[in-house]
């Protein structure tokens, strides 16, 4: 099987584990919600959307259009970091349990969470969303959706973390 094909099992795999975290999400912030959550930061938001959406798009167009030359030892160190993002990203799930979700909604007097990974790292689901999206591309030597999407994600999540700090800042 040639590095193209595999390549775009890895992009669906991923893609099928955003639908996962999706469902999760709606069921969680509809919970929140139900709960008198608020939601902060609804204006980027879609922006959000839709970077992540274009890192696995633009990685399958880069990849099958420019069809660059893959680095078996970059491939595979970039692999693990993908899947050891997906660890990350899982284990800040299980560790926020009902108050996780893809928005900023926080349920006033619920406690803040800081077990797991939260005990050493203010947001560590961003960190699996940095590593990610600067490995998955360069599992295949995208390098150019990899530089893309990590410019344009540093703006994003400079917003992102500002929105969540003042929203769980209301919590104390």
């Amino acid at each position: 099987m040639n590095g193209e094909i595999l390549f775009t099992a890895l992009v669906l795999a991923v893609g099928l584990e955003r639908v996962a975290e999706l469902a999760v999400s709606r069921r969680n912030a509809a919970w929140s919600i139900a709960r008198g959550g608020v939601e902060s930061g609804r204006g980027h938001y879609p922006f959000m959307v839709v970077l992540h959406t274009g890192l696995l798009a633009g990685a399958l167009v880069e990849v099958w259009v420019r069809r660059p030359d893959t680095v078996p030892l970059l491939a595979w160190a970039m692999f693990l970091l993908v899947a050891a993002s997906q660890a990350l990203r899982w284990w800040c799930i299980a560790t926020l349990g009902r108050q996780w979700n893809t928005r900023v909604i926080v349920v006033p007097g619920a406690p803040r969470v800081t077990g797991g990974p939260y005990r050493r790292i203010p947001h560590p689901n961003y960190v699996a969303v940095v590593v990610e999206g600067l490995a998955l591309p360069l599992v295949q030597s995208a390098w150019i959706t990899a530089v893309v999407f990590t410019v344009l994600n540093g703006f994003l999540l400079a917003t992102r973390i500002r929105t969540e700090d003042a929203a769980l800042a209301r919590l104390a």
